[in-house]
């Protein structure tokens, strides 16, 4: 049976186009919800009649569970974000799950408490029950399919991931027991991932690897890293400007041997990958994950699809 949500993140032009590739979502509508008055025009939410821009979606459950869509829906935005998403800021704009069926809210609590720890800022996502909805006018419905080249705050990345995701399946990646860990992994893969070690600079095998692929964690297999996120940055060892997604990865403070760092471990399998700075590449965020080639797997383009991570090639192209 399909289900429905209503999920608002700034423009819905580009959030209608965004959910309606998701595989599993039957369909989608722009509309204004829970604001006051009944039957609002355009104008009269931009003049601030409380109501957000949001997208109605008809989903299946069983192709598309609503942690799977909350997922991607977070993908798109940034939920720390107050009345704000890309150049547009007003009440309008602001970000919210609305429910209808009471069921869904453990779901969607879930899912921000797992996002939450992805961030120091505050998350500014309104999680409420649907008070009232209303289909905007004609002229914005399915307005990008209309208008390839109208104004969208989502990137194009986005979208190719968008269309492209699975649910993963569950239990897909699983942290080994002690005893594999200790009969699977290589000293130095050992020291690294649970002993927190560092390998040496300029002496391991991923630090001027550059050929197309996915770096996965070395002790699950889990997505961490894509090797178009990856840049040459001279320090000995590789360095990325950010993980495949934000929760594939953990950060904590690091205060050991007399520095404060921020340490980057694996969201399933727990291991030490590396640090983060703040010193990478301007135009790509400015982060620099420098990460031990222990602690890493790579998958050549050419054999991903073969090995499970064929979500992933849209990415590298």
């Amino acid at each position: 049976m399909a289900k429905k949500i209503y999920l608002a993140g700034g423009c819905f032009w580009g959030l209608e186009k965004y959910l309606s590739e998701i595989r599993g979502v039957l369909s989608t509508q722009a509309g204004y919800a829970n604001g006051c008055g009944e039957f609002p025009t355009y104008e009269e939410v931009c003049r601030g009649a409380g109501f957000a821009e949001t997208v109605k979606v008809i989903f299946d459950p069983q192709t598309a569970p609503l942690s799977f869509l909350l997922e991607l829906f977070f993908d798109a935005i940034d939920p720390t974000s107050v009345n704000r998403q890309g150049g547009d800021h007003g009440i309008q704009y602001r970000s919210g799950i609305y429910y209808t069926d009471q069921a869904d809210l453990p779901v969607i609590q879930n899912s921000l408490q797992k996002l939450a720890l992805e961030y120091q800022k505050p998350l500014a996502v309104e999680v409420l029950p649907l008070q009232n909805y209303y289909p905007a006018e004609e002229y914005h419905q399915k307005y990008l399919d209309h208008n390839p080249g109208g104004y969208c705050h989502i990137g194009a990345d986005k979208f190719a991931h968008a269309r492209n995701s699975r649910p993963s399946a569950p239990n897909q990646y699983q942290r080994p027991s002690e005893e594999d860990l200790r009969r699977t992994l290589t000293p130095t893969q050992y020291a690294v991932t649970q002993q927190n070690a560092t390998e040496p600079p300029f002496q391991n095998d991923f630090w001027n690897h550059f050929k197309p692929g996915i770096y996965v964690d070395v002790t699950t297999g889990e997505p961490l890293f894509l090797s178009n996120d990856k840049f040459e940055s001279d320090c000995g060892w590789p360095s990325f400007s950010r993980p495949v997604k934000a929760a594939s990865v953990v950060e904590r403070m690091d205060s050991s041997h007399g520095m404060f760092r921020t340490e980057v471990r694996s969201k399933i399998g727990n291991a030490h990958l590396g640090h983060v700075f703040e010193d990478g590449p301007n135009g790509s965020g400015g982060l620099r994950y420098c990460i031990n080639s222990a602690a890493l797997r790579f998958i050549p383009l050419e054999e991903m699809e073969a090995e499970g991570y064929g979500e992933w090639i849209d990415r590298l192209k």
